[in-house]
C-alpha cells in the first residue's frame, strides 16, 4: 500500500454527502489540540495533507482522503475545542452521531495525548467507535515529551480511562519524530486483511 499517493477527495456537510463506494474507510478522531492532522500527514508523508480548516475547531465537515486509489483516510472535525458555539457543537455532534451510525467506519484511529489522562470527551469518542463495531486503534501521540520511565504507566492509564477491549491497541506515537508509524500502518494494513477475510 503506497500511502504516498494520497489526495484530497472532498469534505461532507451532511449525511447525503458522505461517500459510500465500497472502499475501506479510516477514520481519524481526536481533540483539536492533540495533533490529528499531523498524524494523518506524517503516515502519507506529506507535510500539509491534512490541512482543510483555517483554525483550530473551524472544521465542521468530515474529511476524505484518497490513499492508493485503495481507502479512505476520513479527518473527523476536532472535539472539544472550547470558543466553538453551542450551535455548531450540536451541529457537529448531530453530524457524527450519524455517521457513527452509518456502518461506513472500517477502522478507527482515535488520537489521543499521551501526556495526559483521557478527558470526558476522549471517553466519549472511544465509545461510539465502539459502538459503531469497527476495529479500534488508540493512538498517544507527543509520546517524545513523555521521560521514557513514565511512558508504560501513561499508556496503561490511558488503556484503563478509555475502558478498552483487551485487544485494542494502545501505541506510543510522535508525528514529530516519526515514532510509531511503521507500526500504525502495520496496523492499519492487518486489520484491513482481516475485514476483507470477513467480507
Amino acid at each position: 500500500m503506497n500511502l504516498n499517493n494520497a489526495e484530497f477527495v472532498k469534505s461532507a456537510f451532511a449525511p447525503e454527502q458522505f461517500i459510500s463506494d465500497g472502499r475501506p474507510q479510516v477514520v481519524f478522531a481526536g481533540r483539536s489540540n492533540v495533533g490529528k492532522s499531523s498524524v494523518i500527514n506524517a503516515l502519507a508523508g506529506r507535510k500539509s495533507l491534512a490541512r482543510v480548516g483555517n483554525a483550530p475547531g473551524k472544521t465542521r465537515s468530515v474529511n476524505y482522503f484518497l490513499l492508493d486509489q485503495r481507502l479512505y483516510f476520513v479527518d473527523l472535525p476536532g472535539y472539544g475545542y472550547a470558543k466553538v458555539s453551542k450551535t455548531e457543537r450540536d451541529r457537529w455532534g448531530r453530524l457524527m452521531e450519524q455517521y457513527f451510525a452509518s456502518g461506513l467506519i472500517t477502522c478507527g484511529v482515535h488520537i489521543v495525548d499521551a501526556r495526559h489522562t483521557p478527558t470526558a470527551d476522549d471517553v466519549t469518542m472511544t465509545n461510539w467507535f465502539m459502538e459503531s463495531g469497527c476495529e479500534l486503534i488508540i493512538i498517544a501521540n507527543k509520546a517524545d515529551k513523555v521521560k521514557k520511565s513514565a511512558l508504560s504507566e501513561n499508556l496503561r492509564l490511558i488503556g484503563d480511562t478509555l475502558c478498552l477491549q483487551e485487544n485494542t491497541p494502545v501505541l506510543a506515537y510522535s508525528a514529530e519524530k516519526g515514532t510509531g508509524r511503521q507500526e500504525l500502518i502495520l496496523m492499519i494494513e492487518g486489520l484491513l486483511s482481516k475485514v476483507n477475510q470477513n467480507v
